[in-house]
């Protein structure tokens, strides 16, 4: 596939403006699927269930298989769409969006069309800066997920190129929300970063509301982004006409959400000052090599040929419902911001990095797991951070908080020096099991015990004779030659300002 041409970021911006716009989808983790009685389970068995095992008739489209709405998921949606401040209508309706693809076995999907569940809303994104941009809601609707489709043989593992495909609906019909915003205007330089803080919102909203798992890397939490181009014009006079705009769909982290839309500014900058036109079509994120490529054409809505769900009677929540959910939301996200920097007594700094790196539910988390703000933030940001980006992997995938909180407090318990845990830090990453399992089975813990210890100092001082005399005359420093030993000896084990203490025992005697 050759390189698309792309044109300097600071130079497309000089020349054209950005508008945006999103779609994020959030699978709902209720039990149950959103029209059948599938099982909707947690995470981890979702994702290893042996494929088309958490189905229904409804999810595989047989004949004569009826839809019955997922209460809980309605409740969800609910909650979601006070939480983006939008209002709630009386009374919306489940349409059919008519489309074929192999995982979609009813040849269409349940969605919500012209009456959406949640509409005119906005959500405050705050930027690493501290400065705080609101992000125009549209709508936030229910539907159903589709399938998935896993492409066999070929060089990519996409449909081009490939011998065959496989089918799983286990995903099919899992509760989603879908949250479009209107085009967002104004971003200019700043338009990555505040997509990339606009997904970081809605997954700290979903996380507070405890619908959603929201881990990208697993589909919970999808980002379609659409970005246009329309050329400058002199001051005064009336903007020009939005640009034709492509959707890049499903980008799996927020990083790649970032620079997804910078690549697509510098691509269409390129193509548009080079006498092209843009094509309206969705685009696919590479994130080994940071472009996008075309997919498909882009059909507007009434290509979907949508009508009003046949099978299903409208949603009417009630007006106590409602004002019962409000009650029950939790702070938006730049007002929470503000208060864990305060309540973890953090500077701007390291607030910052806790925050740009996306990590404040895992520290919040391993906060209240019983860890430090200071540790639990060392941890984040330090040790698993650089774990994960050499793995280019999020961080919040490769350790729970709760283990980071007990692998904190074994080091506060004298059983692990911090060298020691970063190395049951990578046994917990690598699937060994919680951090005391990995000290049991890897034989990790500090040897407190004094007879050990002392047997090793002495075999230190037997091949350093003249330290001691050193250290009763005082030059106490001269200590740091035993230790080192001993740690060595001991392969890091040892409990260093123990062994010092003995040391010193001995050359008072």
């Amino acid at each position: 596939m050759a390189k698309s041409a792309l044109m300097d970021f600071d130079e497309a911006l000089e020349r054209f403006e950005p508008v945006m716009g999103f779609e994020v989808h959030v699978e709902l983790n209720t039990a149950t699927k959103m029209f059948s009685g599938a099982p909707n389970p947690a995470n981890e068995a979702n994702h290893s269930a042996a494929p088309n095992t958490l189905v229904a008739p409804v999810d595989m489209g047989l004949p004569g298989a009826l839809p019955n709405v997922n209460a809980e998921a309605v409740r969800y949606s609910i909650s979601l769409g006070l939480a983006l401040g939008c209002s709630i209508a009386a009374s919306s309706r489940f349409a059919r969006k008519n489309y074929f693809y192999p995982d979609l076995g009813k040849n269409y999907q349940i969605s919500q069309y012209d009456e959406p569940i949640a509409f005119e809303g906005e959500v405050e994104v705050e930027l690493a800066d501290g400065t705080l941009v609101r992000v125009p809601i549209e709508r936030a609707h229910m539907e159903e997920d589709a399938g998935k489709l896993t492409h066999v043989g070929g060089a990519t593992g996409r449909i081009q190129g490939a011998e065959y495909s496989l089918v799983d609906y286990n995903r099919a019909g899992v509760p989603l929300v879908e949250i479009v915003t209107k085009p967002i205007y104004g971003g200019e330089h700043r338009s990555p970063e505040i997509a990339k803080a606009y997904v970081q919102a809605i997954r700290d909203i979903v996380l507070s509301l405890g619908i959603s798992e929201a881990r990208m890397e697993r589909g919970n939490l999808r980002c379609d982004a659409n970005v246009s181009l329309r050329p400058r014009t002199p001051e005064g006079e009336a903007p020009a006409p939005l640009g034709t705009r492509t959707e890049t769909k499903n980008v799996n982290s927020m990083r790649s959400v970032e620079r997804a839309v910078r690549y697509e500014i510098q691509r269409q900058a390129a193509i548009l000052a080079g006498g092209g036109t843009i094509t309206q079509e969705t685009r696919h994120w590479h994130e080994d090599t940071g472009t996008t490529s075309p997919g498909r054409p882009k059909s507007d809505a009434d290509d979907y040929r949508y009508f009003p769900e046949p099978d299903l009677l409208p949603v009417a929540p009630s007006i106590e419902l409602i004002e019962e959910l409000r009650a029950q939301l939790p702070e938006p996200p730049a007002v929470r911001r503000r208060r864990l920097k305060a309540d973890w007594g953090f500077t701007d700094l390291e607030f910052q990095d806790v925050a740009n790196g996306g990590l404040l539910a895992e520290v919040e988390a391993t906060v209240a797991a019983g860890a430090s703000p200071a540790s639990a933030r060392k941890w984040w940001t330090g040790e698993i951070s650089r774990i994960a980006n050499a793995a280019d992997r999020e961080a919040s995938d490769l350790i729970a908080p709760a283990d980071v909180a007990a692998l904190q407090k074994l080091i506060d318990a004298g059983t692990l020096t911090d060298k020691l845990a970063r190395q049951v830090l990578e046994g917990v990453v690598a699937g060994e099991g919680t951090p005391q399992e990995v000290i049991d089975a890897r034989g990790l813990a500090v040897v407190s015990d004094d007879g050990a210890l002392i047997a090793a100092i002495d075999d230190a001082l037997a091949s350093q004779p003249d330290v001691m005399a050193k250290i009763r005359d005082g030059k106490v420093q001269a200590a740091g030659a035993v230790i080192g030993a001993v740690m060595k000896a001991m392969k890091g084990q040892a409990d260093a300002a123990r062994v010092r203490e003995l040391i010193l025992e001995r050359a008072a005697q």
